[in-house]
């Protein structure tokens, strides 16, 4: 049938006609008033998209109920009356959404993750460790005396017997060595 003939049709019979799996009489409907019910969802809501998504559903709801629609006297404030109810739904539902957001940014504490990073902290702290060990000797006494003792280049350099230049050699080198194995140990832990 051609859809120039549906045009012509009153709201009533295209619905007697939809009750019947007419698409053709559906489609007549949804071009009467998909742009009425998209303008006055669209003036309330200030959404687009949303109001978009309110005359999508009510027109598959239409399809969907099709064969229940005897109840519908009059189309157009039927439709009227389901933007009405909707675009409600769809205002209180953002309002409780807002409540919801500002309670929370008020009331709930942001999440905690101090037990993931004391955690991340421990390893860290025990693969440093393990790099100090691993250091020649010398290097491994400067970096013990001047990190952990807090001893001066000065003082380590009296208690070791050593020039405060050899002191500072190794405390470089300590230092290079563990930045540069840190770092790989840093990076994994980031990932």
């Amino acid at each position: 049938m051609n859809i120039c003939i549906y045009n012509e049709h009153s709201d009533s019979e295209l619905l007697s006609l939809i009750k019947v799996n007419d698409e053709a009489a559906f489609t007549e409907i949804y071009n009467r008033y998909w742009k009425k019910l998209f303008v006055i969802a669209g003036n309330k809501l200030h959404d687009l998209n949303d109001a978009e998504e309110i005359v999508q559903d009510i027109f598959v709801s239409i399809w969907n109920r099709r064969e229940n629609l005897s109840n519908i006297t009059t189309l157009s404030a039927y439709l009227a009356v389901c933007v009405k109810y909707r675009v409600i739904n769809s205002l209180a539902r953002l309002n409780h959404q807002q409540k919801y957001n500002d309670y929370s940014k008020k009331n709930i504490p942001l999440l905690d993750d101090s037990t993931r990073q004391w955690i991340e902290f421990d390893e860290l702290k025990e693969r440093l460790a393990m790099l100090v060990a691993d250091l020649p000797e010398k290097c491994h006494m400067v970096y013990h005396l001047s990190r952990e003792a807090g001893y001066s280049q000065k003082q380590i350099a009296k208690e070791m017997s050593i020039s405060e230049k050899t002191v500072e050699a190794h405390l470089g080198k300590a230092l290079k060595t563990l930045r540069t194995r840190l770092s790989h140990f840093i990076f994994s832990i980031l990932l």
